[in-house]
């Protein structure tokens, strides 16, 4: 379930980023934010869904979450377990999780790209 989900996934996120850019004339990457913003929408609407209607299939989950928004963008989860953390009082965490994330993966992006650059 996860990789069926994940796969269609990825196809909708490069045909729904490609669609974006493609339409809109700037070097901004405007594709990928709203990926990653639709993303965000899913994951929770899907989360809350199961949760209001009673479904608790696992297979169902894992292929709606895990698997296609996971393949679709890995920010819904982040932004998801951020959520999960605010609301379990866990600020710092959370404030930590976020700040660490957005941080560490800057450099970690630099950090590769210069590797590639000797």
């Amino acid at each position: 379930m996860v990789a069926l989900g994940g796969a269609l996934g990825s196809v909708g996120r490069y045909l729904f980023s490609k669609a974006m850019q493609d339409n809109v004339a700037t070097a901004f990457p405007i594709g990928t934010m709203a990926v990653n913003i639709l993303g965000c929408f899913l994951i929770g609407l899907f989360y809350a869904m199961l949760e209001k209607m009673h479904i608790m299939n696992p297979d169902l989950r894992l292929f709606l979450t895990v698997g296609f928004c996971g393949g679709f963008t890995t920010f819904s989860t982040f932004m998801n377990e951020s959520m999960s953390l605010f609301r379990a009082d866990n600020l710092l965490m959370g404030a930590l999780y976020i700040g660490g994330s957005v941080a560490l993966g800057m450099i970690a992006v630099v950090a590769g790209a210069k590797i590639m650059t000797f």
